[in-house]
C-alpha cells in the first residue's frame, strides 16, 4: 500500500491530492483506515472534501453558456467581451468570476501577431492632395457623417494576393461597404465608394466626409470628381502616417488577426468568402465595448435615424 502512495510522485501533496489518492485506493479495494493511517490523513478532513467535491456545480450551467458563447464567436472572444455578452443575455455576472471561470475551463482567446509589409498604394502626388480634415477626431455622434476607407492586401495559395477596399462609418465602426479584387485597379475604391453614396443619399442628416491616406486610388480624377459630384468632403492623412487613419488600419488589424494570422493560405475564392463572412459576422454580431455591448449593426438600430 505505502508503495501505491508513493507512485503517486507527490513528495508533499496537497490536501485535496491526499484526498484523490485516498478515494481511488479505496476503489481499488483497500480498507479506508489502513490508507488514512500510511498517509496521516485525517479521517475528518477525509470526508469533508470528499463531500465538497460530490456537491453539485453551482457554475455548470453558467460555464456551458460561458463556452457555448466562445465557440459561436470561434474563440476570438475574451472574458471581457464575453462578460458584455452574458449582460447582454440578462446575466449579471462579474468579469472577474467569468474569467475564472474561462482559466477553469481552458479557454482562451486565439491571438496572433505578425509583422508584415503594409500595403502601400502611395505613387506620389499624382493627382489631387485634399486637406486632413478629420485631423484625428474620429468621434460622431452622427451615421455616415465621417467615413474612412484604405486598400489592404492578403496572400493566398499559388502566389496569388487579395486586395480588400471597406469603407466604413466612424458613428458605429460599421462597414458599410466593400470591395474585393485580384488587383488593385481604380474600381476596387470606386465601386465601395458608389454603394456608400446610395446609402448617403437615403439616409445622411449631414454632409458626410470621407477621410483616407494619400494612395493614388484617392488622388485620382475619377474619385475627386465623384465626391465633388455628390457633395462629400475629401480628407486625406499626411504622408506616411498611418495613425491619421487608425480606425481604418485598427479594423484591417482585427479582421487579420481574427480569421487570417495563423491559418493556411488558401485560394482566393475560398478567402473571398471568408472575409465577407467575417464582415457579416463583424458588422451584426462582434459586440463593441465602445457602442455600449452592441454590434455596429444592433447599435445603429437603436437610432431613429437609420431604423430598419
Amino acid at each position: 500500500m505505502l508503495k501505491k502512495v508513493k507512485s503517486a510522485g507527490l513528495e508533499r501533496p496537497t490536501r485535496k491530492q491526499q484526498v484523490k489518492i485516498v478515494y481511488e485506493m479505496t476503489q481499488e479495494g483497500f480498507k479506508l483506515s489502513n490508507i488514512l493511517e500510511v498517509t496521516e490523513l485525517p479521517e475528518s478532513t477525509y470526508h469533508y472534501h470528499l463531500s465538497k467535491k460530490n456537491k453539485p456545480n453551482p457554475d455548470k450551467g453558467l460555464e456551458e453558456l460561458i463556452q457555448e458563447i466562445f465557440e459561436e464567436n470561434k474563440e476570438r472572444y475574451g472574458y471581457r467581451r464575453i462578460t458584455d455578452e452574458l449582460k447582454a443575455r440578462g446575466y449579471q455576472v462579474n468579469h472577474k468570476r467569468v474569467l475564472r471561470l474561462m482559466r477553469k475551463l481552458g479557454l482562451q482567446c486565439k491571438k496572433f501577431s505578425r509583422k508584415t509589409r503594409r500595403y502601400n498604394s502611395y505613387k506620389g502626388t499624382v493627382g489631387k492632395i485634399a486637406k486632413n480634415k478629420i485631423n484625428r477626431r474620429f468621434m460622431t455622434p452622427n451615421p455616415l457623417q465621417k467615413l474612412v476607407t484604405d486598400v489592404t492586401e492578403f496572400k493566398c495559395l499559388n502566389d496569388e494576393k487579395l486586395y480588400l477596399s471597406p469603407i466604413m462609418d466612424l458613428y458605429n465602426s460599421e462597414v458599410i461597404s466593400w470591395k474585393i479584387s485580384k488587383k488593385p485597379t481604380l474600381d476596387i475604391a470606386i465601386e465601395p465608394l458608389k454603394e456608400a453614396i446610395s446609402v448617403i443619399k437615403k439616409n445622411a442628416k449631414y454632409r458626410t466626409t470621407i477621410h483616407s491616406d494619400q494612395g493614388w486610388h484617392y488622388q485620382h480624377h475619377s474619385w475627386v470628381k465623384t465626391l465633388k459630384n455628390h457633395g462629400i468632403f475629401q480628407s486625406m492623412s499626411r504622408k506616411g502616417n498611418c495613425i491619421d487613419n487608425s480606425p481604418m488600419e485598427n479594423f484591417f488589424g482585427l479582421l487579420k488577426q481574427e480569421m487570417y494570422y495563423g491559418e493556411e493560405k488558401v485560394s482566393f475564392s475560398t478567402l473571398k468568402k471568408q472575409i465577407e463572412e467575417y464582415i457579416y459576422y463583424y458588422n451584426n454580431k462582434r459586440i463593441k465595448r465602445k457602442l455600449s455591448g452592441l454590434s455596429p449593426v444592433e447599435y445603429r438600430k437603436q437610432d431613429t435615424q437609420l431604423a430598419a
